[in-house]
């Protein structure tokens, strides 16, 4: 049990060194993950749509 106890005040220690990100930070970055996303779901949809176009001429 004393491991136990142990392990969580390193875990309390460890997570109070960490540098947290401000609200404002977050939500910059939130705003660059979703625009990423959907300009790679763009290209890859484009993508697509270009080989099932060509598949198509194809067959």
């Amino acid at each position: 049990m004393d491991k136990v106890i142990s392990f969580f005040k390193d875990v309390k220690l460890e997570l109070s060194r960490v540098n947290w990100p401000t609200k404002q930070q977050t939500a910059k970055y939130t705003v660059v993950v979703i625009a990423v996303s959907l300009a790679i779901a763009g290209f890859l949809g484009g993508l697509d749509a270009i080989f099932q176009y060509v598949l198509n001429k194809i067959i």
